[in-house]
């Protein structure tokens, strides 16, 4: 009897701590939700605002944004299961996505506000849907 004890009592303290570990993992949905809301705003500033102040503007908070959500990994104690690839998968979603918008929206759409707006929802999809999958399963 004092095995099954024991035993028990080493399951519930792995319960434990697998509920804090995934408690401390949902940090990731909310940054994916940060990602995605800073698309909402960069995306049409660098498409919509154009000459020199509109790079260095919308570079320089770009780098900011980018600086503090990375800050913002860097201090969280707890990594998803399969973050790096699925946080890999993500950016290259993103990457793609970014570099076509502003292919486009500097070559065929110049000025064109409605292509901006749904550009910045296209850039955003792939931080969103991250997040979705994510928050299923945190």
């Amino acid at each position: 009897m004092p095995e099954q004890m024991d035993a028990a009592a080493v399951l519930a303290g792995a319960a434990r701590i697998e509920a804090t570990a995934r408690a401390r993992s949902r940090w990731y949905v909310r940054y994916l939700w940060m990602f995605a809301c800073w698309q909402l705003i960069l995306v049409p500033a660098v498409l919509l605002w154009h000459g020199m102040v509109g790079a260095m503007v919308s570079s320089g908070a770009n780098a900011v944004v980018a600086v503090s959500l990375g800050l913002f990994t860097v201090r969280q104690p707890v990594m998803p299961q399969g973050y790096a690839r699925q946080h890999l998968r993500m950016i290259g979603a993103w990457v793609a996505a970014y570099g076509l918008a502003l292919a486009l929206g500097f070559l065929v759409f110049t000025d064109s506000v409605a292509f901006a707006a749904a550009a910045a929802v296209v850039c955003a999809l792939p931080a969103v849907v991250t997040a979705w999958r994510e928050g299923r399963t945190a």
